[in-house]
């Protein structure tokens, strides 16, 4: 860690990988399929992403590990030179695949796309990311629903440490398929029941060697419980190593989880909210289909330094949106992460200089 901040769990450092350094708090865009929609590796870069995040299940499904393999791995098929981050499949397994079967050997489940039977492993998982390439891999883990009852959050629990152990032993036992190092993430789980979470911390942290991710939270909880549960991970996750909140989230939860000691973060939300004409800015959020905006010659944002910002109208990227027009959805995009990156950035500088708390309070009494 660089800077850990005196009145709250904030904390700023480094997560050092064969393809760079990661400074924390980090956001990572989604490219779940090999692209962070709509934009191009040079688009992600120019606003700041040091790292992106891929997920095994659909890329064993499309355009599967042989391909990508022989492409040279994950990296130099699609053109991103930077880390990158994979999931294990396992959330989508459970959310988007069709009359998947878990057991304590994997799960059997039919692909989204064409009905295809399959069945995953923690092993098979290892294997497909070793062919991904990833910098960073997740363990295969069980996700529980946030209505799930407590007998199946005790299993999820339960299958996460085995399955852990699993992959474990099969990276030991078989090496990366590429010349860089693979860094295995384990995965806490527990819904929001914190003598689980408890159990689980310490069920996956002998497995913890660079890093460990929190899962199965912001899935539908109340966010009081989010943030106790995250308070609790403070206490018990290793100091020295970056904790992963997977899935989450706005603005304001990301600086609510960072004040909890949480360092990195993944969501769908400011690329999908582009595409469907929602911007993130300084002022706060506005949908550029409003009518209001037809004659608006201002930016998206007069604070903002982004692409999009410094170059078109909000009546422009409107006009963009009611024609259909995909360069809409780019400028959209480029926009969001601009501002999702800007956040990071500016939350690094205030630990560093020891104003965070000040802050934050700030930031989220003008946001919520």
């Amino acid at each position: 860690m660089l800077k850990t901040d005196s009145s709250t769990s904030a904390r700023s450092g480094t997560i050092e990988t064969e393809r760079g350094e990661i400074q924390t708090p980090v956001f990572m865009p989604v490219g779940t399929q090999g692209v962070v929609k709509s934009l191009s590796p040079s688009d992600v870069q120019s606003v700041g992403a040091q790292i992106i995040l891929g997920n095994t299940y659909h890329l064993y499904l499309r355009p599967g590990t042989k391909v990508i393999n022989t492409a040279g791995g994950l990296h130099r098929f699609m053109k991103w030179e930077k880390p990158v981050l994979t999931d294990s499949g396992g959330f989508q397994i459970f959310s988007l695949a069709r009359l998947n079967k878990i057991s304590d050997d994997g799960v059997e489940f039919r692909s989204h796309l064409n009905g295809d039977k399959h069945f995953i492993t923690p092993e098979k998982s290892m294997e497909i990311q070793q062919y991904l390439g990833a910098d960073i891999i997740m363990a295969f883990d069980q996700c529980p629903p946030s209505n799930a009852d407590l007998k199946t959050i005790i299993q999820a629990v339960d299958r996460t440490k085995i399955w852990t152990e699993r992959c474990n032993n099969y990276l030991q036992n078989n090496h990366e398929k590429y010349t860089w190092e693979q860094i295995l993430f384990p995965i806490v789980q527990g819904g929001v029941i914190l003598d689980l979470r408890k159990k689980s911390t310490e069920d996956v942290i002998p497995f913890a060697q660079c890093g460990v991710a929190i899962g199965g939270l912001a899935v539908g909880e109340d966010k009081p419980a989010m943030f106790d549960t995250i308070e609790l991970m403070d206490e018990l996750l290793p100091k020295e190593q970056p904790r992963y909140l997977m899935g989450v989230g706005t603005p304001a939860d990301i600086v609510q989880a960072v004040k909890r000691g949480i360092d990195m973060f993944d969501c769908v939300m400011p690329t999908r909210n582009a595409r469907n004409g929602q911007f993130f800015t300084n002022q706060g959020k506005i949908n550029i289909r409003n009518k209001k905006y037809k004659s608006d010659f201002n930016p998206i944002d007069d604070e903002c330094s982004c692409e999009t910002c410094l170059n078109f109208t909000r009546a422009y990227v409107r006009h963009l949106f009611k024609i259909n027009e995909t360069f809409g959805l780019r400028l959209a995009s480029i926009h969001n992460l601009h501002h999702y990156m800007n956040l990071m950035q500016t939350m690094r500088e205030q630990i560093n200089i020891g104003d965070f708390d000040t802050w934050s309070r700030t930031f989220l009494n003008n946001t919520e």
